[in-house]
This record gives C-alpha cells, structure tokens and sequence, in this order.
C-alpha cells in the first residue's frame, strides 16, 4: 500500500512525512512518500494533502503544478482513495475560501472557510496551540480518540460546514470551531497531527489502516 503525501510548494513537509512514516511502520501500514508527480498521486492507494499559508496561495499553487490537481481528483472523486487534508489542505475540500479573496475549493465537503471571531475578545487569533477536541459523532479515525484528548492548531480560517453531520469534532475557542471534517473516503483536520503528540500519531495510523 502506498500513501503519498502531495508536495506542491505548500510548506515544510519535513515533519509530516517522518510522522507518517514512522506511524506505518509501527501499524503495517505500507509506505509512505512526498510527491508532486501526478502519476504517482493517480496511482496511490491513500492521499495526503497537507497545506500551510493562506487558501488562495494554497490553491493556486496545487492548480498550477502540471496535471496534480486532475489528478487528485480522479483518484479521490472516481478511485474513490482514502484522502486526508491537513490543516489548509483540509480547507481547500471546501466548496469556497473567504480569505483575502473569494476562491473556489475542491467542493468536497459543502461549507466555506471564514475568519475566527472568537465571543471572547481575550481570545487571540491566530488560534494557535493546544486544544481539547470534542468529538461530534464516531469515526474509525477517532479510534484511541476520545473527548479531552489534545491537538495543535495554527491557523486564522475556520471551515464552517453546510451539514454538521460532517463535522466529526470540534474545538471551544470563543465559540465552535471545527477541528475534524469527513464523508465518504475523505477526511480533514484542521489541526497538525504530525505535531499533536499521542492522539495524532494515533490518528495518523487509523487513517493509514482505515478501510472506508
């Protein structure tokens, strides 16, 4: 089994792909490499599309690497092949960004991607460090997951989804803010599971062993 994690000029990706893989090591869970050759994305059997900076320099840089997105798409829309967004690479599944710009997403998972207004003007933003994620409905990925368990965020943008039956978790900052999206073989998370310690090596590895 390989899983490939998308490299499109969107960040280090240095502490995700040794995450990754030590996680499918230690779960048999395949192999793991960064790549952005198209054929090697339509050919994988996982997708990981991490991101890191603002939606619109995220999604033109995934659109301008030559036949990636096409072939994202194909794998993840018709292959149907278990994907994971992380951080900004989650907020590109949305159907539309409002930072800076409007920019059309990858229409995955209906909702858009808006600034954090925390009810608490106490709270800073970026939201950025540790927080308890509250789980909204059952998930394989959530195995050795429960509520109370931390995760390491970074980030301005929140995904506000049309159906919360999408929504899988969520953190309190002032507010909801959606930490877990999913449907079908797809899956998000807002925060950085290669930095969350425990419960994100943990996700890490039932994602690589999650058979949708």
């Amino acid at each position: 089994m390989l899983t490939t994690i998308i490299d499109y000029d969107s960040g280090n990706l240095h502490s995700a792909h040794k995450a990754f893989e030590r996680m499918a090591a230690e779960s048999d869970g395949g192999t793991v490499c960064v790549t952005s050759d198209a054929d090697v994305v339509a050919k994988a059997d996982r997708i990981v599309l991490p991101g890191d900076g603002a939606f619109p320099a995220c999604w033109e840089a995934l659109s301008g690497h030559s036949g990636l997105l096409a072939a994202l798409r194909e794998a993840v829309e018709v292959k149907a092949r278990p994907f994971l967004g992380i951080c900004v690479g989650m907020q590109l599944m949305a159907t539309l960004g409002r930072e800076y710009r409007e920019t059309p997403g990858l229409d995955w998972v209906g909702g858009e991607v808006v600034p954090i207004v925390p009810d608490d003007a106490s709270l800073k933003v970026p939201h950025m460090g540790w927080n308890d994620l509250i789980l909204d409905a059952p998930h394989p990925v959530f195995d050795g997951i429960e509520t109370g368990d931390h995760a390491y965020f970074v980030h301005s943008y929140h995904f506000e989804v049309a159906d919360p039956a999408q929504r899988l978790a969520h953190v309190d900052y002032g507010g909801d803010v959606t930490a877990v999206i999913g449907t079908g073989t797809m899956l998000g998370m807002q925060f950085h599971p290669e930095k969350s310690q425990r419960a994100g090596l943990q996700m890490i590895a039932n994602f690589l062993n999650w058979k949708p």
